[in-house]
């Protein structure tokens, strides 16, 4: 009899525990960390989604998209994505895993700065690192201000623009080093195709 309450007791409070934590770690812990996130973090918190000046959602700054298509010139290049079939896929981030020396890898990265070079008008020798290879998650979104410049002659000859107002679209758009000493500049392709798109 004893045993049979000493059982019943014990597991009355395994039951009321394990509801307490449900609740606590379940539902009220979850609900604050997401509260906390809207009320302090609320643009990172819903994906940092840039809009167009109309206020359509265009993108995510945290994401890399394809600005290809038959008026590519008129915009700045993301860096190649190597995520999902067509590139650029958010639910298939990666990189292509092939090593410096792969013969797929060496024959893509030739051709990717052949037609780069052609399409910027420089020297093959003179295109990026990042203009020919992806990232590691193959949804980079952000450039080097290296190959960011090289693109200002297409960009401002396609659009009529003077190369001075492109290129301080760049400068606008540059990024320096995270507390001034980690990574290295960059430049968000999306934000400153956005502020592109409302140049005169």
């Amino acid at each position: 009899m004893t045993s049979t309450r000493s059982f019943s007791r014990s597991a009355g409070v395994a039951v009321r525990l394990t509801v307490l934590a449900t609740v606590v770690l379940g539902v009220a812990y979850p609900l604050a960390v997401w509260g906390v996130g809207q009320a302090a973090f609320s643009d990172q918190a819903n994906g940092s989604m840039v809009t167009d000046s109309s206020g359509t959602v265009v993108g995510s700054s945290l994401i890399g998209q394809s600005f290809a298509g038959k008026e590519a010139d008129r915009w700045f290049q993301s860096r190649p994505s190597a995520a999902g079939e067509e590139g650029y896929d958010a639910g298939a981030s990666s990189g292509s895993n092939l090593g410096p020396s792969n013969p797929d890898l060496t024959k893509a990265v030739e051709e990717r700065r052949a037609a780069i070079a052609e399409a910027d008008g420089v020297p093959a020798s003179q295109v990026p690192a990042d203009a020919v290879t992806a990232s590691g998650s193959g949804l980079d979104p952000d450039i080097s201000p290296a190959y960011a410049e090289q693109q200002v002659s297409r960009v401002a000859a396609a659009r009529g623009l003077s190369e001075a107002r492109v290129r301080a679209l760049v400068a606008e758009h540059t990024d320096g080093r995270q507390l001034g000493v980690l990574g290295a500049p960059a430049v968000n392709v999306l934000e400153l195709n956005l502020a592109l798109a409302r140049a005169r």
